[in-house]
């Protein structure tokens, strides 16, 4: 009852793997995948840097510190 019944029969759940994480296993995939997003971080500094878009300063900001913070996940995965 309630979603118990599994662990009444001793069945362990598997471990839920991310679409990206079986990407970046593959050294070619996750080669490209950390290219593409060093060259979006460049774009986006040089539109930070530039200054014109005040309005979009702050979304600017918010996308560049996903960028960044997909990148240090990246570099954890060792691609095969």
């Amino acid at each position: 009852m309630f979603g118990l019944e599994n662990q009444k029969k001793g069945k362990k759940a598997e471990a839920f793997v991310f679409d990206l994480e079986k990407e970046l296993k593959v050294a070619k995939k996750h080669r490209e995948i950390k290219v593409d997003l060093e060259s979006k971080v460049q774009k986006v500094k040089e539109f930070l840097r530039d200054g014109e878009n005040k309005d979009d300063y702050d979304s600017l900001g918010v996308l560049l510190y996903g960028y960044t913070s997909l990148l240090k996940v990246m570099s954890r995965f060792s691609p095969k």
